[in-house]
Protein backbone atom coordinates (compact mmCIF):
# COMPACT_ATOMS: atom_id res chain seq x y z
CA UNK A 1 0.00 0.00 0.00
CA UNK A 2 1.79 3.44 -0.86
CA UNK A 3 2.79 5.50 1.73
CA UNK A 4 -0.08 8.37 2.67
CA UNK A 5 0.79 12.09 1.47
CA UNK A 6 -0.68 15.35 3.22
CA UNK A 7 -1.89 18.39 1.26
CA UNK A 8 -1.47 21.65 2.77
CA UNK A 9 -3.26 24.59 1.78
CA UNK A 10 -0.63 27.46 2.80
CA UNK A 11 -3.08 30.85 1.97
CA UNK A 12 -0.45 33.60 2.67
CA UNK A 13 -0.48 36.98 2.21
CA UNK A 14 1.17 37.12 -0.97
CA UNK A 15 0.19 34.05 -2.81
CA UNK A 16 -2.21 30.85 -2.18
CA UNK A 17 0.08 27.67 -1.92
CA UNK A 18 -0.97 24.12 -2.44
CA UNK A 19 1.83 22.30 -1.04
CA UNK A 20 1.72 17.93 -1.00
CA UNK A 21 3.85 16.44 1.75
CA UNK A 22 5.17 12.91 2.18
CA UNK A 23 5.71 11.43 6.03
CA UNK A 24 9.22 12.18 6.07
CA UNK A 25 8.71 16.16 5.21
CA UNK A 26 9.88 16.09 1.93
CA UNK A 27 7.70 18.45 -0.42
CA UNK A 28 6.76 16.16 -2.77
CA UNK A 29 4.81 18.66 -5.32
CA UNK A 30 3.93 22.35 -5.37
CA UNK A 31 1.95 24.87 -7.07
CA UNK A 32 1.49 28.52 -6.40
CA UNK A 33 -1.01 31.34 -7.34
CA UNK A 34 -0.34 35.14 -6.42
CA UNK A 35 -3.28 37.23 -5.04
CA UNK A 36 -4.42 40.59 -5.93
CA UNK A 37 -5.82 43.12 -3.32
CA UNK A 38 -7.61 46.14 -3.91
CA UNK A 39 -6.75 49.40 -1.90
CA UNK A 40 -9.75 51.66 -2.78
CA UNK A 41 -8.27 54.75 -0.77
CA UNK A 42 -4.55 54.67 0.57
CA UNK A 43 -3.71 52.73 3.30
CA UNK A 44 -6.85 50.37 2.72
CA UNK A 45 -6.25 46.97 1.73
CA UNK A 46 -8.98 44.68 1.02
CA UNK A 47 -9.85 41.28 -1.34
CA UNK A 48 -13.23 40.04 -2.60
CA UNK A 49 -13.34 36.99 -0.42
CA UNK A 50 -13.73 35.25 -3.92
CA UNK A 51 -10.54 36.20 -4.77
CA UNK A 52 -8.55 33.53 -1.94
CA UNK A 53 -11.22 30.90 -2.75
CA UNK A 54 -10.27 31.38 -6.65
CA UNK A 55 -7.04 31.51 -5.96
CA UNK A 56 -7.01 28.30 -4.09
CA UNK A 57 -9.32 26.35 -6.32
CA UNK A 58 -6.60 27.29 -9.13
CA UNK A 59 -3.91 26.30 -7.08
CA UNK A 60 -4.97 22.55 -6.34
CA UNK A 61 -6.09 22.05 -10.23
CA UNK A 62 -2.58 23.11 -11.51
CA UNK A 63 -1.13 20.75 -8.48
CA UNK A 64 -3.12 17.91 -10.26
CA UNK A 65 -2.00 18.93 -13.42
CA UNK A 66 1.59 18.45 -12.78
CA UNK A 67 2.12 15.87 -10.01
CA UNK A 68 1.92 12.18 -10.07
CA UNK A 69 0.74 11.80 -6.61
CA UNK A 70 -2.52 9.53 -6.58
CA UNK A 71 -4.88 11.74 -5.08
CA UNK A 72 -6.54 8.39 -3.74
CA UNK A 73 -3.47 8.56 -1.52
CA UNK A 74 -3.64 11.48 0.01
CA UNK A 75 -4.88 11.23 3.75
CA UNK A 76 -6.15 14.44 4.82
CA UNK A 77 -6.15 17.94 4.17
CA UNK A 78 -4.80 20.90 6.34
CA UNK A 79 -5.13 24.97 5.73
CA UNK A 80 -2.84 27.43 7.49
CA UNK A 81 -3.13 31.25 6.75
CA UNK A 82 -2.37 34.72 6.67
CA UNK A 83 -3.48 36.44 10.11
CA UNK A 84 -6.25 39.16 11.46
CA UNK A 85 -7.76 38.75 7.70
CA UNK A 86 -11.71 39.26 9.28
CA UNK A 87 -15.07 38.40 6.93
CA UNK A 88 -18.59 39.44 7.87
CA UNK A 89 -21.18 36.83 6.24
CA UNK A 90 -24.69 37.70 5.80
CA UNK A 91 -27.01 34.19 6.93
CA UNK A 92 -26.86 32.69 3.91
CA UNK A 93 -23.19 32.37 4.63
CA UNK A 94 -22.65 35.06 1.97
CA UNK A 95 -19.93 37.76 2.52
CA UNK A 96 -21.41 41.03 2.74
CA UNK A 97 -18.26 43.07 2.01
CA UNK A 98 -14.37 42.25 0.92
CA UNK A 99 -12.08 40.94 3.09
CA UNK A 100 -10.07 43.52 5.42
CA UNK A 101 -6.40 42.47 4.90
CA UNK A 102 -4.19 42.49 8.28
CA UNK A 103 -1.77 45.27 6.63
CA UNK A 104 -5.15 47.46 6.12
CA UNK A 105 -4.48 50.86 8.00
CA UNK A 106 -7.68 52.04 8.65
CA UNK A 107 -9.53 52.94 12.04
CA UNK A 108 -12.79 53.58 13.78
CA UNK A 109 -12.98 56.93 14.45
CA UNK A 110 -13.96 56.35 18.13
CA UNK A 111 -13.29 53.29 20.57
CA UNK A 112 -16.23 52.42 22.24
CA UNK A 113 -17.14 53.08 26.09
CA UNK A 114 -16.16 50.40 28.81
CA UNK A 115 -17.90 49.73 32.31
CA UNK A 116 -16.24 52.45 34.36
CA UNK A 117 -14.64 49.84 36.12
CA UNK A 118 -12.96 48.44 33.39
CA UNK A 119 -11.27 52.25 32.64
CA UNK A 120 -10.26 52.61 35.97
CA UNK A 121 -8.62 49.59 35.87
CA UNK A 122 -6.71 50.30 32.47
CA UNK A 123 -6.05 53.54 33.56
CA UNK A 124 -4.45 52.27 36.86
CA UNK A 125 -1.82 49.92 34.95
CA UNK A 126 -1.44 51.99 32.38
CA UNK A 127 -3.10 49.95 29.71
CA UNK A 128 -5.83 52.73 28.63
CA UNK A 129 -4.41 53.52 25.85
CA UNK A 130 -3.07 49.93 24.71
CA UNK A 131 -6.52 49.28 24.75
CA UNK A 132 -7.92 52.47 22.87
CA UNK A 133 -5.45 51.15 20.24
CA UNK A 134 -7.29 47.39 20.18
CA UNK A 135 -10.69 49.23 19.97
CA UNK A 136 -9.93 51.31 17.06
CA UNK A 137 -7.89 48.87 14.80
CA UNK A 138 -10.65 46.33 15.14
CA UNK A 139 -12.31 45.97 11.80
CA UNK A 140 -15.46 44.98 13.59
CA UNK A 141 -15.72 48.36 15.29
CA UNK A 142 -14.69 49.93 11.66
CA UNK A 143 -17.42 48.27 9.81
CA UNK A 144 -20.09 48.99 12.83
CA UNK A 145 -19.34 52.53 12.61
CA UNK A 146 -19.10 52.97 8.70
CA UNK A 147 -21.25 50.62 7.34
CA UNK A 148 -23.95 50.30 10.07
CA UNK A 149 -26.78 48.80 7.79
CA UNK A 150 -24.23 46.15 6.81
CA UNK A 151 -23.13 45.31 10.21
CA UNK A 152 -26.42 44.67 11.01
CA UNK A 153 -26.64 42.40 8.75
CA UNK A 154 -23.53 40.67 10.12
CA UNK A 155 -24.29 37.04 11.05
CA UNK A 156 -21.06 35.29 10.92
CA UNK A 157 -17.59 37.07 11.98
CA UNK A 158 -14.76 35.45 11.41
CA UNK A 159 -10.98 34.73 10.38
CA UNK A 160 -9.97 33.96 6.74
CA UNK A 161 -8.78 30.07 8.29
CA UNK A 162 -12.25 29.66 9.31
CA UNK A 163 -14.06 31.12 5.75
CA UNK A 164 -11.90 28.47 4.42
CA UNK A 165 -13.10 26.14 6.69
CA UNK A 166 -16.34 26.66 5.70
CA UNK A 167 -15.51 26.61 2.37
CA UNK A 168 -14.19 23.17 2.30
CA UNK A 169 -16.79 21.36 5.04
CA UNK A 170 -20.00 23.81 5.50
CA UNK A 171 -19.32 24.30 8.71
CA UNK A 172 -18.17 27.48 10.95
CA UNK A 173 -15.30 25.95 12.71
CA UNK A 174 -11.63 27.30 13.39
CA UNK A 175 -8.53 26.12 14.82
CA UNK A 176 -7.76 27.70 17.98
CA UNK A 177 -4.47 27.94 16.87
CA UNK A 178 -5.36 30.38 14.22
CA UNK A 179 -6.76 33.34 16.06
CA UNK A 180 -4.78 36.22 15.96
CA UNK A 181 -6.49 39.14 15.34
CA UNK A 182 -9.29 41.72 16.71
CA UNK A 183 -11.37 39.43 17.96
CA UNK A 184 -12.77 38.66 21.69
CA UNK A 185 -10.31 35.97 22.26
CA UNK A 186 -8.70 34.34 25.38
CA UNK A 187 -4.94 33.85 24.70
CA UNK A 188 -4.35 32.04 28.15
CA UNK A 189 -7.36 29.84 28.17
CA UNK A 190 -7.82 28.99 24.08
CA UNK A 191 -11.63 30.40 23.59
CA UNK A 192 -13.60 33.20 23.26
CA UNK A 193 -13.29 35.36 25.87
CA UNK A 194 -16.40 34.77 28.77
CA UNK A 195 -19.07 36.70 29.06
CA UNK A 196 -17.59 39.50 31.76
CA UNK A 197 -14.03 40.12 29.90
CA UNK A 198 -13.94 43.47 28.55
CA UNK A 199 -13.76 42.43 24.71
CA UNK A 200 -17.03 42.20 24.17
CA UNK A 201 -17.84 46.13 25.40
CA UNK A 202 -14.82 46.54 23.13
CA UNK A 203 -16.49 45.42 19.91
CA UNK A 204 -19.59 44.71 18.63
CA UNK A 205 -19.53 41.39 17.68
CA UNK A 206 -21.75 38.85 19.76
CA UNK A 207 -20.98 35.36 20.43
CA UNK A 208 -23.87 33.74 17.77
CA UNK A 209 -21.28 35.67 15.54
CA UNK A 210 -18.34 33.52 16.24
CA UNK A 211 -16.97 29.78 14.88
CA UNK A 212 -17.00 27.04 16.77
CA UNK A 213 -13.72 26.97 18.14
CA UNK A 214 -11.54 23.05 18.17
CA UNK A 215 -7.83 22.22 18.93
CA UNK A 216 -5.57 21.86 16.02
CA UNK A 217 -5.33 18.68 14.32
CA UNK A 218 -8.86 17.83 14.89
CA UNK A 219 -11.30 16.67 12.21
CA UNK A 220 -13.65 19.20 11.56
CA UNK A 221 -15.48 17.80 8.01
CA UNK A 222 -14.74 17.02 5.00
CA UNK A 223 -14.49 18.04 1.49
CA UNK A 224 -18.29 18.64 0.11
CA UNK A 225 -19.17 17.85 -3.48
CA UNK A 226 -19.06 21.53 -4.35
CA UNK A 227 -15.53 22.18 -2.95
CA UNK A 228 -14.62 18.99 -4.77
CA UNK A 229 -15.75 20.08 -8.19
CA UNK A 230 -14.28 23.80 -7.36
CA UNK A 231 -10.34 22.37 -6.60
CA UNK A 232 -10.34 19.19 -7.84
CA UNK A 233 -9.95 17.44 -4.18
CA UNK A 234 -11.41 14.50 -3.46
CA UNK A 235 -14.97 14.60 -2.10
CA UNK A 236 -14.81 13.01 1.60
CA UNK A 237 -11.55 14.15 2.14
CA UNK A 238 -10.81 14.66 5.99
CA UNK A 239 -10.38 18.35 6.35
CA UNK A 240 -8.28 19.00 9.78
CA UNK A 241 -7.71 22.40 11.83
CA UNK A 242 -4.19 23.94 11.15
CA UNK A 243 -2.85 26.86 12.72
CA UNK A 244 -2.23 30.30 12.20
CA UNK A 245 1.08 30.41 9.43
CA UNK A 246 3.60 31.89 12.06
CA UNK A 247 2.58 29.31 14.27
CA UNK A 248 2.85 26.69 11.78
CA UNK A 249 6.80 27.93 10.70
CA UNK A 250 7.26 27.86 14.10
CA UNK A 251 6.46 24.25 13.99
CA UNK A 252 7.75 23.35 10.76
CA UNK A 253 11.45 25.07 11.96
CA UNK A 254 11.36 22.30 14.43
CA UNK A 255 10.96 24.60 17.50
CA UNK A 256 9.45 23.08 20.58
CA UNK A 257 10.81 23.70 23.52
CA UNK A 258 12.13 27.59 24.91
CA UNK A 259 16.02 27.24 24.42
CA UNK A 260 15.13 27.60 20.52
CA UNK A 261 13.96 30.27 19.03
CA UNK A 262 12.22 31.01 15.53
CA UNK A 263 13.08 33.99 13.32
CA UNK A 264 10.53 34.48 10.32
CA UNK A 265 12.12 37.13 8.01
CA UNK A 266 8.84 37.59 6.31
CA UNK A 267 6.61 40.46 5.69
CA UNK A 268 6.72 40.85 8.97
CA UNK A 269 9.67 39.77 11.00
CA UNK A 270 8.79 38.13 14.06
CA UNK A 271 10.85 36.02 16.90
CA UNK A 272 9.22 32.97 18.83
CA UNK A 273 9.38 30.65 20.95
CA UNK A 274 7.51 27.49 21.86
CA UNK A 275 6.77 26.98 25.82
CA UNK A 276 4.00 25.26 27.65
CA UNK A 277 3.30 27.58 30.19
CA UNK A 278 1.64 31.09 29.58
CA UNK A 279 4.46 33.87 28.93
CA UNK A 280 3.83 37.64 28.15
CA UNK A 281 7.69 38.71 26.47
CA UNK A 282 5.94 42.30 26.87
CA UNK A 283 3.79 42.75 30.22
CA UNK A 284 -0.31 42.68 29.09
CA UNK A 285 0.44 41.73 25.68
CA UNK A 286 -0.66 37.99 25.45
CA UNK A 287 1.45 35.11 23.94
CA UNK A 288 -0.68 33.15 20.80
CA UNK A 289 -2.00 29.79 21.06
CA UNK A 290 1.40 27.76 19.84
CA UNK A 291 0.23 24.78 16.86
CA UNK A 292 0.98 22.43 19.49
CA UNK A 293 -2.10 22.30 21.99
CA UNK A 294 -1.84 23.31 25.61
CA UNK A 295 1.29 25.85 24.36
CA UNK A 296 1.92 29.29 23.30
CA UNK A 297 4.50 31.63 20.74
CA UNK A 298 5.93 34.38 23.19
CA UNK A 299 5.97 36.22 19.99
CA UNK A 300 7.50 39.38 19.32
CA UNK A 301 6.69 41.52 16.00
CA UNK A 302 8.60 43.75 13.85
CA UNK A 303 5.55 44.57 11.50
CA UNK A 304 7.29 46.12 8.59
CA UNK A 305 10.19 43.66 8.69
CA UNK A 306 11.58 41.68 5.58
CA UNK A 307 8.77 44.51 3.60
CA UNK A 308 11.68 46.79 4.17
CA UNK A 309 13.69 44.72 1.70
CA UNK A 310 10.72 45.45 -1.11
CA UNK A 311 11.34 49.07 0.24
CA UNK A 312 14.44 49.16 -0.49
CA UNK A 313 14.35 47.28 -4.07
CA UNK A 314 11.16 49.76 -5.31
CA UNK A 315 13.30 52.73 -3.69
CA UNK A 316 16.59 52.24 -4.36
CA UNK A 317 17.29 49.32 -6.54
CA UNK A 318 16.87 49.80 -10.05
CA UNK A 319 20.14 49.25 -10.73
CA UNK A 320 20.11 45.66 -9.82
CA UNK A 321 16.75 44.77 -10.81
CA UNK A 322 17.67 46.10 -14.66
CA UNK A 323 20.94 43.84 -14.09
CA UNK A 324 18.85 40.94 -12.31
CA UNK A 325 16.78 41.02 -15.66
CA UNK A 326 20.09 41.03 -18.09
CA UNK A 327 21.46 38.03 -16.06
CA UNK A 328 19.11 36.20 -15.16
CA UNK A 329 18.93 35.86 -11.45
CA UNK A 330 16.80 37.51 -8.79
CA UNK A 331 17.59 41.34 -7.82
CA UNK A 332 17.86 39.64 -4.08
CA UNK A 333 21.02 37.28 -5.00
CA UNK A 334 22.34 40.94 -6.25
CA UNK A 335 21.96 42.87 -2.53
CA UNK A 336 23.44 39.98 -0.84
CA UNK A 337 26.58 40.94 -3.00
CA UNK A 338 25.82 44.45 -1.95
CA UNK A 339 26.28 43.57 1.42
CA UNK A 340 29.51 42.09 0.90
CA UNK A 341 30.74 45.21 0.04
CA UNK A 342 30.14 46.86 3.13
CA UNK A 343 32.15 45.87 6.62
CA UNK A 344 29.91 44.47 9.76
CA UNK A 345 28.37 47.50 11.27
CA UNK A 346 27.84 49.86 8.11
CA UNK A 347 30.84 52.00 8.99
CA UNK A 348 28.23 53.21 11.82
CA UNK A 349 24.85 53.45 9.77
CA UNK A 350 22.84 52.15 12.37
CA UNK A 351 18.96 51.38 11.70
CA UNK A 352 16.39 51.20 13.71
CA UNK A 353 13.26 49.49 11.77
CA UNK A 354 10.42 50.86 13.08
CA UNK A 355 8.64 51.76 9.91
CA UNK A 356 5.48 50.96 11.49
CA UNK A 357 4.23 51.98 14.73
CA UNK A 358 3.96 49.67 17.47
CA UNK A 359 1.41 49.18 20.52
CA UNK A 360 3.80 49.44 23.56
CA UNK A 361 7.23 48.35 22.72
CA UNK A 362 7.75 50.49 20.63
CA UNK A 363 4.97 52.64 20.73
CA UNK A 364 2.03 54.28 18.90
CA UNK A 365 4.44 57.28 18.29
CA UNK A 366 7.48 55.11 17.06
CA UNK A 367 8.92 55.88 13.45
CA UNK A 368 12.31 54.46 12.05
CA UNK A 369 15.44 56.17 12.25
CA UNK A 370 19.03 56.17 10.29
CA UNK A 371 21.64 57.76 12.00
CA UNK A 372 25.32 57.60 11.78
CA UNK A 373 25.47 58.77 8.02
CA UNK A 374 28.74 59.78 6.72
CA UNK A 375 30.62 60.94 2.94
CA UNK A 376 31.82 56.84 2.70
CA UNK A 377 27.63 55.29 3.29
CA UNK A 378 26.61 54.27 -0.28
CA UNK A 379 23.07 52.31 -1.02
CA UNK A 380 25.14 49.27 -0.18
CA UNK A 381 26.04 50.22 3.25
CA UNK A 382 21.82 51.26 3.40
CA UNK A 383 20.93 47.63 2.40
CA UNK A 384 23.23 45.98 5.03
CA UNK A 385 22.06 48.65 8.19
CA UNK A 386 18.67 47.53 6.96
CA UNK A 387 19.32 43.15 7.36
CA UNK A 388 21.56 44.68 10.67
CA UNK A 389 18.77 46.97 11.84
CA UNK A 390 16.23 43.95 11.84
CA UNK A 391 18.52 41.51 13.47
CA UNK A 392 19.46 44.29 16.53
CA UNK A 393 15.71 44.40 17.03
CA UNK A 394 14.71 40.87 17.09
CA UNK A 395 17.72 40.18 19.30
CA UNK A 396 16.48 42.56 21.80
CA UNK A 397 13.10 41.17 21.48
CA UNK A 398 15.20 37.78 22.45
CA UNK A 399 16.65 39.18 25.66
CA UNK A 400 12.59 40.21 26.40
CA UNK A 401 11.90 36.97 26.17
CA UNK A 402 14.74 35.07 28.17
CA UNK A 403 14.38 37.76 30.76
CA UNK A 404 10.43 36.94 31.01
CA UNK A 405 10.70 33.63 30.59
CA UNK A 406 13.78 32.67 32.94
CA UNK A 407 15.28 30.33 30.48
CA UNK A 408 18.14 31.26 28.19
CA UNK A 409 17.77 30.84 23.98
CA UNK A 410 20.64 29.07 22.56
CA UNK A 411 19.82 28.51 19.31
CA UNK A 412 18.55 30.18 16.38
CA UNK A 413 16.36 29.21 13.69
CA UNK A 414 15.18 31.09 10.50
CA UNK A 415 12.11 30.54 8.43
CA UNK A 416 10.35 33.17 5.61
CA UNK A 417 11.69 34.28 2.44
CA UNK A 418 14.22 36.11 3.87
CA UNK A 419 16.00 32.99 5.36
CA UNK A 420 17.04 32.60 1.88
CA UNK A 421 19.68 35.39 2.43
CA UNK A 422 22.91 34.23 3.14
CA UNK A 423 24.36 37.51 4.44
CA UNK A 424 20.80 37.85 6.53
CA UNK A 425 21.34 34.26 8.18
CA UNK A 426 25.08 35.69 8.50
CA UNK A 427 24.38 38.89 10.27
CA UNK A 428 21.73 37.06 12.82
CA UNK A 429 24.37 34.57 13.72
CA UNK A 430 26.92 37.45 14.23
CA UNK A 431 24.49 39.59 16.00
CA UNK A 432 22.58 37.59 17.78
CA UNK A 433 25.72 35.33 18.71
CA UNK A 434 24.51 32.12 18.44
CA UNK A 435 24.20 29.27 15.55
CA UNK A 436 21.58 30.19 13.10
CA UNK A 437 20.33 27.53 11.07
CA UNK A 438 18.08 27.27 7.92
CA UNK A 439 15.07 24.44 7.72
CA UNK A 440 15.85 22.00 4.65
CA UNK A 441 12.98 23.74 2.69
CA UNK A 442 11.72 27.29 2.48
CA UNK A 443 7.53 25.97 2.70
CA UNK A 444 7.59 25.88 6.45
CA UNK A 445 4.55 27.26 7.74
CA UNK A 446 3.13 24.37 4.82
CA UNK A 447 5.57 21.72 6.52
CA UNK A 448 4.43 22.78 10.05
CA UNK A 449 0.78 22.24 8.68
CA UNK A 450 1.18 18.82 7.16
CA UNK A 451 2.36 18.01 10.66
CA UNK A 452 -0.48 18.61 12.12
CA UNK A 453 -2.22 16.84 10.13
CA UNK A 454 -0.01 13.99 10.04
CA UNK A 455 -0.26 13.89 14.49
CA UNK A 456 -4.16 14.49 13.81
CA UNK A 457 -4.25 11.93 11.78
CA UNK A 458 -2.42 9.17 14.20
CA UNK A 459 0.08 9.38 11.05
CA UNK A 460 2.76 10.34 13.68
CA UNK A 461 2.70 9.77 17.48
CA UNK A 462 2.57 13.06 18.54
CA UNK A 463 4.41 16.45 17.74
CA UNK A 464 7.75 15.13 18.88
CA UNK A 465 7.86 12.38 16.94
CA UNK A 466 6.44 14.50 13.62
CA UNK A 467 9.38 17.01 14.16
CA UNK A 468 11.81 14.35 14.38
CA UNK A 469 10.36 12.42 11.38
CA UNK A 470 9.62 15.94 9.48
CA UNK A 471 11.91 18.30 10.01
CA UNK A 472 15.90 18.59 9.67
CA UNK A 473 18.11 21.51 8.98
CA UNK A 474 19.79 22.58 5.94
CA UNK A 475 22.79 24.71 6.53
CA UNK A 476 23.98 26.13 9.78
CA UNK A 477 25.82 29.60 10.32
CA UNK A 478 28.51 29.94 12.80
CA UNK A 479 29.01 33.22 14.78
CA UNK A 480 31.95 34.69 13.54
CA UNK A 481 33.93 36.20 16.95
CA UNK A 482 36.08 39.22 15.52
CA UNK A 483 32.40 40.54 14.18
CA UNK A 484 30.22 39.56 16.67
CA UNK A 485 32.47 41.22 19.05
CA UNK A 486 31.59 44.77 17.02
CA UNK A 487 28.14 44.34 16.68
CA UNK A 488 28.11 43.50 20.51
CA UNK A 489 28.91 47.03 21.16
CA UNK A 490 27.42 48.65 18.50
CA UNK A 491 24.30 46.56 19.75
CA UNK A 492 24.82 47.84 23.65
CA UNK A 493 26.14 51.39 23.33
CA UNK A 494 24.01 52.27 20.72
CA UNK A 495 21.41 50.26 19.52
CA UNK A 496 19.89 49.77 22.84
CA UNK A 497 19.89 53.83 23.26
CA UNK A 498 18.34 54.56 20.22
CA UNK A 499 14.77 54.24 21.02
CA UNK A 500 14.49 55.67 24.33
CA UNK A 501 16.57 58.59 23.34
CA UNK A 502 14.51 59.39 20.05
CA UNK A 503 11.02 58.75 21.50
CA UNK A 504 10.92 62.38 22.78
CA UNK A 505 11.40 63.80 19.55
CA UNK A 506 9.02 60.94 17.52
CA UNK A 507 6.21 62.85 19.80
CA UNK A 508 7.06 65.96 18.45
CA UNK A 509 7.01 65.03 15.59
CA UNK A 510 3.46 63.20 15.48
CA UNK A 511 2.15 66.28 17.76
CA UNK A 512 3.79 68.95 14.79
CA UNK A 513 2.98 66.74 11.79
CA UNK A 514 -0.22 64.35 12.32
CA UNK A 515 2.15 61.36 11.65
CA UNK A 516 1.17 58.58 12.74
CA UNK A 517 -2.00 59.71 13.51
CA UNK A 518 -3.09 60.25 17.31
CA UNK A 519 -5.13 57.59 18.99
Amino acid sequence: MPAPYLLAIDNGTQSVRALLFDLQGNLVDKSQVAITYQSPEPGWMEADADVFWQALCQACQQLWQTTSVNKSDIAGLVITTQRGTTLALDEHGQPLRPAMIWLDQRRAEHAPRLAWWWEAAFRAIGMRDTVRHFQKEAEANWIAQHQPELWARTRTYLLLSGYLNYRFTGRFVDSIASQVGYVPFDYKKGHWAPPHDWKWQALPITPAMLPELVAAGTVVGEVSAQAAQDTGIPAGLRVLAGAADKACEVLGAGCLTPDIACLSYGTAATINTTTPRYLEATPFIPPYQAAVPGHYNTEVQITRGFWMVNWFKEQFGLHEQQQALQEGVTPESLFDALVGRVPPGAQGLMLQPFWNPGIKVPGPEAKGAVIGFGDVHTRAHLYRAILEGLAYALREAKERIERRGGAPITLVRVSGGGSQSDAAMQITANIFNLPCERPHLYETSGLGAAMIAAVGLGLHADYAAAVAAMSRMGQRFEPEPQHAATYQQLYRRVYCRMYKRLQPLYKDIRAITGYPSHD
